[in-house]
């Protein structure tokens, strides 16, 4: 089993991306291979809603850049963490432009998440951050995928890079999550 982790954050190594990792040791423990996207940063664009996808049915979107990729990373495994900064009270733009356009390519060529183990990890200054894990659960909801819970939203709070791992509270709930996440990917795939 593989779970593929997206880090929506610019910080190569900050608050999000931390978090991401604390959900992937627990997987790791399990035995689940686990790799990191670095997504915050990358030169992907919006969706243009040109719906060529849907013309091709060719599992891909026809701007080219990062995105196709990403799919097909995503196509690979059984199980998807898509992390993301608080910005404004909602995702970053590459994490939003992931979500439209795999969301999009996905639909086009018959869902091709459906039964996926889907988790959101968001980094949080101090508000917004439900907003941020309701916009990547729709994604996951939408896309018939299979969301596993935790003790609390998966939230961790902090501003400067290493501030949420102070967040007791936060990296209890990411650790739940992993658990959970591993357990149900059992489950259903092993």
């Amino acid at each position: 089993m593989k779970v593929v982790a997206f880090n929506g954050s610019p910080r190569k190594e900050g608050n999000t991306y931390q978090s991401v990792r604390v959900v992937l040791e627990e997987l790791e423990k399990e035995g689940i291979e686990t790799g990191i996207i670095q997504l915050g940063g990358a030169d992907i664009k919006g969706c243009r809603a040109c719906y060529k996808c849907f013309e091709k049915k060719d599992r891909r979107c026809i701007q080219d850049d990062a995105l196709n990729s990403f799919v097909g990373k995503m196509t690979e495994a059984e199980g998807i963490i898509i992390g993301s900064p608080t910005y404004f009270a909602n995702v970053s733009t590459e994490v939003k432009a992931l979500i439209d356009r795999a969301g999009l390519v996905s639909r086009a060529n018959g869902n091709l998440f459906r039964r996926k183990v889907g988790a959101a990890v968001v980094a949080v200054r101090r508000a917004g951050g439900t907003d941020v894990y309701s916009s990547i659960n729709y994604f996951f909801g939408i896309g018939h995928m299979i969301i596993p819970g935790s003790s609390y939203w998966n939230l961790g709070f902090g501003r400067n890079p290493g501030e949420v791992m102070k967040d007791e509270e936060g990296i209890a709930t990411f650790r739940d999550l992993g658990q959970n996440m591993a357990w149900l990917l059992k489950k259903l795939y092993g």
